[in-house]
């Protein structure tokens, strides 16, 4: 098989994205092929690097993460040492759960989930504003989550 994705794979990845569960039978009778035309395919996909896991979506109250937060976090200097020294130690921090580079006022956003304000203010004093570089931070508490992880639409 090539490397282009063909309208069967495209709509395995729309179906797999919306429901990780699906067993290789149903997938394959949602996508008209054989069931060993099917899983040779989802392999591909993921030899290929379209699909780069599988994971159980966990409602973040049941394990006392209720509280969502999104911290701006603006460095010292912008030079690639030190953007270098700050990834690597936000890579060590389990509760961040997304951290992008980005442009504009702040060097990085991160996405982290806490069980509320008082676990949140005990992280920042102890471990964010402790991370190598950081000259400021700025906290949004999320009120309400109306879009998250939505599927990609392609």
């Amino acid at each position: 098989m090539s490397d282009q994705l063909d309208r069967i794979d495209l709509r395995m990845l729309r179906l797999l994205q919306g429901n990780g569960r699906l067993s290789n039978a149903e997938l394959a009778k949602l996508v008209a092929v054989s069931p060993a035309t099917c899983h040779r395919r989802t392999q591909r996909l993921f030899e290929k690097g379209y699909i780069g896991g599988v994971r159980a979506t966990v409602a973040p109250r049941k394990v006392e993460r209720g509280a969502l937060v999104i911290v701006g976090v603006v460095l010292d200097r912008s030079t690639p040492q030190s953007f270098g020294d700050f990834e690597k130690a936000i890579a060590k921090l389990k509760f961040v759960l997304d951290c992008h580079l980005v442009a504009g006022d702040f060097d990085y956003f991160l996405k982290i989930r806490v069980k509320d304000i008082e676990g949140f203010n005990r992280m920042h004093g102890e471990k964010l504003i402790a991370l190598p570089g950081v000259r400021q931070t700025r906290t949004f508490f999320v009120m309400k989550e109306v879009i998250d992880n939505a599927p990609l639409d392609f």
